[in-house]
């Protein structure tokens, strides 16, 4: 056990991230040394940021702090402190269970650690953090919490109702970050398109990204989770306008009939998700649409999967992915329908969803070759230096390698001529650096 050492592990979304940096920076000034996700947990206090959203998260984040927990007892860790969504969600049975953890805390009162082991929250540095990704870019929380009341989703119940952050202050924390060397602002929140309707009466957010393109030193701004309902429309002119800000959209559909939409209670129709589409790429020539979609929801049959499936045919989108539903406690499905569709079926559908789009990814990806793209270099490992493009998200998009005999600089944008492509990367090399 090492003292004065803290580590941090964070499970789940880069929203979870975000909240784990600030505390980091917190700790950190307070005389800490701190640790993110280290190879080898020895702090003298342990914290484990969780997930809650479905099953699988769930499980992962018990198992880990039942190991957490036999680690203390063998006197290999010291304190251990779980925050984050799932002991917001599950707080009791979490203490009356796992009695080992010195203290659970819920999404939002993270901050009561600090006075729980003797130190202070400093609020001159609410805004900043201890980055835990590359120093060339950071994720931007913009809200928290969400309104929408979709069948299959518990974020609300963990997260309460949206809340946006003000104006002011996203831009002031954007402009701490670029003066840190922070080049690209990953912005995020459970709903980016809703953002400002709660605070302003209107939706903000293509006016906060056009302030966040005009803060010096900012080369990429990339939006992250749109909901496809009431879509602020303007902010296609601010991607088609402002250089800096990516041909790139997260917007996750979750599915494409009628009948499937109306029980998901996503509040738009077949037709509707056709016209956004449409009107998208047709106002932002070149963008990259990455999505997501839902198999196996209550009452979805052949027909509905088989429909779906064409439709990800037609569409092409260049970025997809896909699970399959879990039947959550306190959702409306859980409520109000049977999860009366077989797990092997839905591994089936959600199999067959995949592979189809592994080949529209391909396709897309070979189009790129011969082709002259900037791209970021996030980091070297072995013989190539690894980068993307603006139309690639970190961890979950596809990369570029990069072979190069003079030294790239981490952080820095090169222009790559694309030489070849394979299922999940590019290969290229660099022409020009930025």
């Amino acid at each position: 056990m090492r003292k004065n050492k803290i580590d941090i592990i964070t499970l789940g979304c880069s929203k979870n991230l975000v909240d784990s940096e600030q505390l980091m920076c917190q700790l950190k000034a307070n005389g800490y040394t701190v640790a993110h996700d280290p190879d080898k947990i020895n702090g003298e206090i342990v914290v484990v940021n969780t997930c809650g959203f479905i099953g699988d998260a769930q499980e992962e984040s018990i198992n880990l702090i039942l190991e957490l927990e036999e680690a203390k007892k063998e006197g290999r860790i010291g304190k251990l402190f779980v925050m984050g969504c799932l002991s917001e969600r599950f707080m009791q049975d979490l203490q009356h269970e796992i009695t080992g953890v010195d203290r659970f805390y819920g999404k939002f009162n993270w901050k009561n650690l600090l006075k729980d082991i003797g130190k202070v929250y400093r609020k001159d540095l609410s805004n900043d953090r201890l980055l835990s990704t590359p120093s060339h870019y950071a994720y931007l929380k913009i809200a928290e919490g969400c309104d929408r009341t979709c069948s299959y989703c518990v974020i609300p119940v963990i997260t309460g109702k949206y809340k946006s952050r003000p104006l002011d202050e996203i831009v002031s924390e954007a402009k701490l970050l670029a003066g840190k060397g922070v080049k690209e602002l990953q912005l995020i929140a459970q709903d980016l398109t809703y953002y400002g309707l709660d605070l302003y009466g209107r939706p903000a957010l293509p006016e906060l990204t056009e302030r966040l393109s005009e803060l010096p030193g900012i080369e990429w701004i990339r939006l992250h989770y749109g909901y496809p309902a009431h879509f602020p429309f303007d902010l296609l002119r601010v991607m088609r306008e402002r250089d800096n800000v990516c041909k790139y959209l997260d917007i996750a559909l979750q599915h494409v009939t009628d009948r499937m939409l109306n029980r998901m209670r996503r509040r738009i129709t077949r037709q509707e998700t056709y016209d956004l589409i449409g009107r998208i790429r047709e106002e932002v020539p070149g963008i990259h649409l990455r999505t997501t979609f839902m198999v196996g929801h209550p009452g979805e049959t052949d027909d509905d999967f088989d429909e779906l499936t064409a439709f990800v045919e037609e569409m092409r989108f260049e970025r997809m992915g896909a699970f399959a539903y879990s039947h959550e406690a306190e959702t409306y499905s859980f409520l109000h329908y049977q999860d009366q569709i077989p797990e092997e079926v839905k591994q089936k559908r959600l199999d067959t969803l995949m592979n189809i789009q592994q080949s529209i990814a391909a396709e897309i990806s070979e189009a790129k070759v011969g082709k002259t793209v900037k791209t970021v270099i996030d980091r070297k490992e072995g013989d190539y230096y690894v980068g993307r493009t603006e139309f690639d998200s970190p961890e979950v998009d596809p990369e570029v390698l990069i072979k190069s005999e003079k030294h790239l600089r981490i952080g820095n944008f090169y222009n790559v001529l694309i030489e070849k492509a394979d299922i999940f990367d590019l290969y290229g090399k660099t022409q020009v650096s930025f």
